[in-house]
């Protein structure tokens, strides 16, 4: 029980980082302009590396495709969970205080006891509802061309939330190619994950609750007041506990990279309403692969080390992780899984976002895109020659986001596969059967 009440310091720099008297901004999102052809609420359209439309992560129910922003029927109860009647001496066994909250806490799909309190109160650390953005001139005044960024597009609209300011608000509500969208980003996982926030016809508003499941952000919507996991995207505690929301793809890259694909594109401004130093890192160091986690109750997965990275992917019911310590020397990896033929790219000069933006020394880490080899009836396979991949069938040459930006293939996208880049031994406790990628001289499929 010790363990539970351990407070950690990056927490507490970002608790005490939260100005009193700081009203938070209004729950509803900005709205970009239409793409000609598109409507609100379309649902996922075109995602921003592939133009092909997102894979759902497996065993994810797919969202009303018929809601509109502004329009949200009543939520209902999840019919999956049955009430728990002890949960009141389950609350107070786990001391999870219930003050303030209007979670209908008789209906959970994990224990209570596995729930931590992380430090900050309910949006302690404050999330985006209004994100504003600045076009690509503007932004690269400010950031360097190794920073890592989330990229996230439907329809046409590409973004960047770039992880110096997303470090200190972990979520942004927001509303991309007319489609609700919730950007979200654990730093103590190193997990970047957008979901569709319309569940049933209902767009949801998300915050951080302040509570952790295995090191990772517990996230709430003030719709229901339900508690979700952001690394599963399940609901846990209340209402909507047993239902999940629908993953988008995503990737973290650099802003170098971003920058040359989408010239267009829109980058997360600084000017947030709030007063955050951004660019200096609260986590700092926090990334060393051999620490164990923060606020982790449990066993670790001891088959890698805690925070060695890693691109996870999930394809039906199989699992299957590739370390970037293997990745950085191979780059090109050709693969089946499950079925599933993949190619991953690999660039290894996308900078750690644990590191304040103060120093020089930016540790490069690396970043990931993880493709379909099928185009037009065709499997490609791919190697890396020099610094660029290149396919074997037309010598064509593709960059990190899946596009042939050279040669006879010039202008096609591969399909995206839904992975992320993120800490091991988040992935390992959620997904305990994972298969790991052993290197180029395994066998060439997994399941």
């Amino acid at each position: 029980m010790a363990g539970k009440k351990r407070m950690i310091k990056p927490l507490i720099a970002l608790a005490v980082a939260t100005t009193v008297g700081i009203v938070l901004a209004c729950s509803s999102s900005t709205s970009p302009g239409t793409d000609e052809g598109s409507s609100a609420g379309d649902g996922p359209g075109e995602d921003v590396v592939s133009g092909v439309p997102p894979t759902p992560s497996p065993g994810v129910t797919p969202s009303s495709p018929d809601s509109d922003v502004g329009t949200s029927p009543e939520p209902q109860p999840s019919p999956r969970i049955e009430p728990d009647p002890d949960f009141e001496k389950k609350l107070a066994r786990a001391g999870i205080s219930t003050r303030g909250w209007e979670t209908d806490f008789s209906l959970h799909s994990v224990p209570f006891d596995e729930i931590l309190s992380g430090g900050p109160p309910r949006d302690g650390i404050p999330p985006l509802d209004t994100p504003q953005f600045v076009t690509v001139e503007e932004a690269n005044r400010w950031l360097r061309p190794g920073e890592p960024v989330i990229i996230f597009g439907i329809n046409g609209d590409y973004r960047a939330y770039p992880l110096q300011i997303m470090t200190w608000h972990e979520i942004a509500n927001d509303v991309v190619g007319d489609v609700p969208v919730t950007v979200t980003f654990c730093p103590l996982c190193n997990s970047a994950i957008v979901f569709d926030r319309r569940l049933d016809g209902v767009v949801h508003d998300f915050g951080t609750s302040g509570m952790l499941l295995k090191s990772n952000l517990v996230m709430w919507d003030r719709q229901t007041e339900t508690w979700w996991q952001q690394f599963t995207g399940e609901g846990i505690v209340g209402r909507l506990a047993g239902e999940k929301l629908t993953f988008l793809v995503s990737s973290i890259i650099s802003w170098e990279d971003f920058k040359i694909a989408n010239p267009e594109g829109k980058v997360l401004s600084r000017d947030t309403g709030f007063s955050r130093p951004y660019g200096r890192n609260p986590y700092a160091g926090y990334d060393r692969v051999d620490n164990p986690p923060f606020l982790f109750d449990g066993e670790l997965n001891g088959r890698l080390l805690p925070k060695e990275r890693v691109v996870a992917v999930e394809i039906g019911d199989v699992a299957a992780a590739f370390p970037f310590s293997i990745l950085s020397d191979e780059r090109a990896v050709n693969y089946k899984v499950n079925g599933q033929d993949l190619v991953i790219f690999f660039d290894p000069d996308t900078r750690s976002a644990f590191l304040d933006r103060s120093t020089e020394d930016f540790e490069a880490v690396g970043s990931s895109g993880v493709f379909d080899p099928r185009l037009d009836g065709q499997k490609l396979t791919f190697k890396l020659d020099g610094d660029r991949f290149v396919d074997d069938q037309t010598g064509s040459v593709w960059n990190i986001l899946g596009e042939a930006i050279e040669g006879p293939l010039a202008g096609k996208k591969l399909g995206t596969i839904l992975h992320g880049d993120h800490f091991w031994f988040v992935f390992g406790a959620f997904r305990p059967d994972t298969l790991i990628y052993q290197g180029e001289n395994q066998q060439s499929t997994m399941g």
